[in-house]
């Protein structure tokens, strides 16, 4: 039985997983990735995101992505560990969670009391997550905590993201969706990437994007103009309420006035950085 208010955990998660994302939009990230000579922007996604698994091949990408087709997986996986080593991408992902954060937030929040404040309580949080069937959340969990409470704060959010995506993908599977339709129901609910972002970064092509809404409009989960049904809005909520059951053990760790303050905080850093152009005008577009 939770002792949490109703979605709590959610929106815990949205907040903080802001402060783990901003960097695949930072311009730092081009910069220290293409040092390395990882200069394609799918290249350095799958390379930032995958390198905690180790020299990994396609497969196991595609598999733990999800929502990337696998013919662009394949197009940079594995090539991209002869460009550079999983180790330099991580020492290079670390500078540029330093680079951004510091820039972006600015050097009198990294030192303030409320951000080592968030770094515990978004770490102890991290200690109720689960390694099972987690591949990409355990893969993290195996990295070292950095010193400097802002980092440790990314770290938390990016082992808090994980945990959560990796659930996120069992209540997929179970929902009966493949990728792509999982992809087209989630814009449809006007929270999840436009249409430009989806062709753009996950490597589907139009003709594949037609065919999926056609498909969700055969189970009666779209209507003619693309929107959801009363049977897709439920269905993506289903999906939403198994994933937070799902990713419930940090934020039931970490209790109701440690859930409600961490939000507190990271919503405050969050909102600096969508203020300050952390994330680009046209995502939901």
């Amino acid at each position: 039985m939770t002792t949490l208010p109703a979605r709590a955990g959610r929106r815990c998660h949205y907040v903080v997983n802001a402060l783990h994302s901003v960097v695949y939009f930072s311009p730092d990230n081009e910069r220290e990735m293409s040092a390395l000579g990882i200069t394609d922007r799918s290249a350095l996604y799958f390379a930032g995101r995958a390198a905690a698994l180790g020299r990994v091949g396609a497969g196991a990408v595609t598999a733990t992505f999800h929502s990337f087709s696998h013919e662009l997986v394949a197009r940079h996986v594995p090539h991209i560990w002869d460009v550079a080593s999983p180790e330099d991408v991580l020492a290079a992902r670390l500078r540029v969670a330093d680079a951004t954060l510091r820039r972006l937030l600015g050097e009198e929040a990294l030192a303030s009391a409320e951000m080592a404040e968030a770094a515990g309580l978004a770490l102890r949080a991290a200690e109720a997550c689960e390694r099972p069937v987690r591949p990409l959340y355990a893969a993290h969990a195996d990295l070292p905590v950095p010193h400097a409470p802002h980092l440790a704060l990314w770290h938390a959010a990016t082992l808090l993201r994980e945990h959560r995506g990796d659930g996120h993908l069992i209540a997929l599977a179970g929902s009966g969706l493949d990728p792509l339709e999982a992809l087209v129901s989630h814009s449809a609910t006007g929270r999840g990437m436009s249409t430009k972002w989806l062709l753009a970064t996950r490597g589907w092509s139009e003709e594949e994007l037609t065919a999926a809404r056609l498909r969700l409009r055969e189970r009666g989960l779209l209507d003619e103009q693309d929107a959801l049904t009363d049977a897709g809005a439920a269905l993506r909520e289903e999906i939403e309420e198994e994933t937070d059951r799902l990713d419930a053990a940090p934020y039931e760790h970490l209790g109701a006035e440690g859930v409600g303050r961490l939000t507190e905080l990271a919503t405050a850093f969050a909102t600096t950085l969508v203020e300050n152009g952390g994330y680009p005008a046209d995502l939901r577009r």
